[in-house]
C-alpha cells in the first residue's frame, strides 16, 4: 500500500473530483497541505487578499461552469472566521463549496493555544458538513464525502478543518482503489408527476416558476420543452433568471417586491394555477403570502425536503431533483399531447405577450446626474447575450433585476438570499477564471465596492481581465434636504435630497484612483451620452492589457425605483416639472 502524507492523499483526491485551481491564504497552520499542493504541481493556487474574499471567488467558480466546484483555503483562527459570510451565501443560494482551514494541533485544541478556535461549530449552521479531522487516515474519506454531500440533494458549501498533525501524519492511501462516491439525486414518483400534470391541465391561466435549482441541474433545456409542449407562460426567479431566455414568447417576466417587471406581476396576479420547481418561494417574490398564494392552486417540486411546506402548503409536493421532475414532466406531457389532451390556451398566452410588451419600464432618459436606468439602458446594448454578469444587493442590483436583459443560465450571477455586500469583484474573478473565455461583467455599486476593494488587486496580479460598471450616487454628496416623502423600500420612507457636486472624499472614494493603484484601469462619466463609449474603451482596455477595468458612472443621489410591500401594490414615484413626486401605482390588481 503507498504511504504519503495525509495531504498528499487529501490533494489526490481533490484532483480527482475535477479540482484543478483553488484560492486561499496561507498560514502556519495549513502550510502542510500548501505543501502537498505545491509537490503536485497540477493545482493552480490563486493568492486572495482576504479570506472572505476567496470564499466569494469559489461560489463564483461554481456558478459559472457547471460541474466545478470552487475551493477556498486559508489557515486557523480568524482564517475561517473570515469565511463565514462566504459559506452563508453559498449554503443560502444552495452553491457547493469546499472551504478547508488549518488547525491547532489536538493535544492543543482545549488549551486555548494561538489562533485555535471552534470553527467546525462556529460554520455548522451555515454549510451541509463541518468537520474537524482527528485521525490522519480518515482525511480521504472526509474528502470524498464532502463532494458526495456538496453535490447530493439540495448542493451546499462543506468546511473541513484540519490539525496540523493530523495533516502531516503519514497514512496509507492508495488512489487506484479510490474513485468519486455516488451522488444521490430523488427521483419523482410516477403518479406524483401524473397528478402534477392533471392539475395544470384543468387549469385556464397556468404559470410555471422556474428556479435556481433548475440551473443547478442543467435543466433550463427540459424547461423549455415543458414549457412549449404544456403552452404555459414562465416566471424565472431571481436565482433562476436564464433558465428561459428573456425574448422567448412564453417568459411571462419576473415576479417580486424589487428585482421584477410590471409585466410579470400583472401576468402571476392574473393566474389560477402556479407549478414552482425548484424554488423556495422567497419572501422578496413573493411578498404578502396572503396575496401571491390567492385562490390560486400551487404544486411544489423541491429537491430539499424541508421546503415543501415552508412557506405555505402547496395543494401537491414533491420531493425530487428539478432535472429529474422536469425529464418526468417532459414524458408525460409528450404522452397526453400524443392523447390530444393538451390545451391551446391561445387567449391566455396572448393576454401574457401583449402584457410584456406594452408594460415597459422608461430607460432613455438624459438627465445629468445620470439616472440609472439610462445605464442599464447602455447594458444592454452593448453587451450581448453571451455576457455573464455577475451582481450584488443594493439598488443597483434591484434596477438591474428590473431593466437587465437574461437569455441564457448561469449569465446572471447573483447573491440573492444573503446578499453580503463586497461580492462582485472576487465573484467576477472566480467566474472569469472558471471559463477564461467568457466575457464577464460586473453591476456594483459605490458602497458595496469598498467592501473588499483589494480584491481587485488579485484580479490583476494574475492577470483576470472584466469590465465593472459602477453606479455610484455618493460622489454628489449631499448638500440639503426637502421634505418630501419617498418611498423606497416597504414601508421605509425618506425624502428627496437636492444635490450639487463637492470636492470627492469628503462624501465618497475616488474610485478611480483606487483602482488603478491596483493595476486596474478605471474612467469616471458624468454625462449619460458619453456611457456606451466609456463602456466600449473598458472592453477595450479589459481584452488588451488583462485587467478589471471600472466605468463609474455618477449618478443621481436619489433615484425611483419601483417597489413594495405586496405583488400587487408596487409604486413607482414619477416626478414632475416642479421638483416633486407624485406616487403612481404600477400595479392595483387584486
Amino acid at each position: 500500500m503507498p504511504k504519503m502524507t495525509a495531504m498528499e492523499a487529501a490533494v489526490r483526491v481533490m484532483k480527482s473530483e475535477g479540482v484543478d485551481l483553488v484560492f486561499g491564504v496561507p498560514g502556519a497552520a495549513i502550510l502542510p497541505l500548501y505543501e502537498a499542493l505545491k509537490n503536485d504541481g497540477t493545482i493552480r493556487h490563486i493568492l486572495v487578499r482576504h479570506e472572505e474574499g476567496g470564499s466569494h471567488a469559489a461560489e463564483g467558480y461554481t456558478r459559472a461552469y457547471p460541474g466545478k466546484i470552487g475551493v477556498n483555503l486559508g489557515t486557523s483562527g480568524p482564517a475561517g472566521t473570515n469565511m463565514v459570510t462566504g459559506l452563508y451565501s453559498a449554503m443560502a443560494d444552495s452553491i457547493p463549496i469546499l472551504c478547508i482551514t488549518g488547525q491547532a494541533p489536538r493535544a492543543k485544541l482545549h488549551k486555548e493555544d494561538f489562533q485555535a478556535v471552534d470553527i467546525a461549530a462556529i460554520v455548522a449552521p451555515v454549510t451541509k458538513w463541518s468537520v474537524t479531522v482527528m485521525e490522519g487516515a480518515q482525511v480521504p474519506y472526509v474528502f470524498r464525502k464532502a463532494f458526495q454531500l456538496m453535490r447530493s440533494g439540495r448542493p451546499g458549501p462543506v468546511h473541513i478543518d484540519l490539525p496540523i498533525d493530523v495533516q502531516r501524519e503519514i497514512i496509507n492511501y492508495d488512489d487506484e482503489a479510490d474513485e468519486p462516491l455516488p451522488v444521490e439525486r430523488p427521483r419523482p414518483g410516477k403518479k406524483a408527476i401524473a397528478k402534477a400534470l392533471d392539475l395544470l391541465l384543468a387549469a385556464k391561466r397556468p404559470l410555471i416558476v422556474a428556479g435556481g435549482g433548475i440551473i443547478n441541474a442543467n435543466a433550463h433545456e427540459d424547461l423549455i420543452k415543458f414549457a412549449e409542449l404544456t403552452n404555459t407562460p414562465v416566471v424565472p426567479t431571481l436565482m433562476g433568471w436564464g433558465t428561459i431566455p428573456d425574448d422567448h414568447p412564453l417568459n411571462a417576466g419576473m415576479v417580486g417586491l424589487q428585482t421584477q417587471h410590471r409585466y410579470g406581476n400583472a401576468n402571476f396576479l392574473d393566474s389560477d394555477f402556479v407549478i414552482g420547481i425548484g424554488n423556495r418561494w422567497a419572501n422578496r417574490h413573493t411578498g404578502s403570502v396572503d396575496v401571491y398564494t390567492g385562490d390560486r392552486k400551487f404544486v411544489h417540486i423541491d429537491i430539499e425536503p424541508t421546503q415543501i411546506g415552508r412557506v405555505f402548503s402547496p395543494d401537491l409536493g414533491i420531493v425530487a431533483d428539478a432535472g429529474l421532475a422536469l425529464e418526468a414532466l417532459v414524458a408525460e406531457a409528450g404522452e397526453r399531447n400524443r392523447r390530444g389532451q393538451m390545451p391551446s390556451r391561445e387567449d391566455w398566452v396572448s393576454t401574457v405577450q401583449e402584457r410584456k410588451r406594452t408594460m415597459l419600464r422608461r430607460t432613455d432618459f438624459g438627465n445629468t446626474p445620470v439616472k440609472p436606468q439610462r445605464v442599464f439602458q447602455e447594458v444592454n446594448k452593448a453587451f450581448d447575450d453571451d455576457t455573464q454578469f455577475v451582481t450584488a444587493i443594493g439598488l443597483y442590483q434591484i434596477l438591474s433585476g428590473q431593466l437587465q436583459k437574461v437569455n441564457k443560465p448561469r449569465h446572471y450571477i447573483v447573491c440573492g438570499q444573503a446578499g453580503p455586500l463586497g461580492w462582485e469583484v472576487s465573484a467576477c474573478t472566480g467566474a472569469k477564471l472558471a471559463n477564461p473565455k467568457q466575457k464577464v461583467v460586473g453591476i456594483v455599486g459605490d458602497y458595496s465596492l469598498q467592501f473588499l476593494i483589494e480584491e481587485l488587486a488579485v484580479a490583476a496580479q494574475y492577470k483576470v481581465p472584466f469590465v465593472m460598471i459602477l453606479l455610484n450616487n455618493a460622489y454628489l454628496g449631499l448638500i440639503r434636504q426637502a421634505s418630501l416623502p419617498y418611498q423606497m423600500d416597504y414601508e421605509v420612507s425618506l425624502s428627496f435630497q437636492n444635490v450639487n457636486a463637492p470636492e470627492i472624499g469628503e462624501y465618497g472614494v475616488d474610485h478611480v484612483k483606487a483602482a488603478e493603484s491596483m493595476g486596474c484601469r478605471a474612467i469616471r462619466v458624468f454625462d449619460p451620452e458619453k456611457i456606451a463609449d466609456a463602456i466600449a474603451w473598458a472592453q477595450r482596455e479589459s481584452e488588451q492589457i488583462g485587467v478589471p477595468v471600472i466605468v463609474e458612472v455618477i449618478t443621481e443621489r436619489i433615484t425611483n425605483i419601483a417597489m413594495g410591500g405586496e405583488i400587487n401594490n408596487i409604486k413607482e414615484y414619477e416626478e414632475i416639472l416642479d421638483g416633486s413626486a407624485v406616487a403612481t401605482p404600477e400595479l392595483q390588481l387584486v
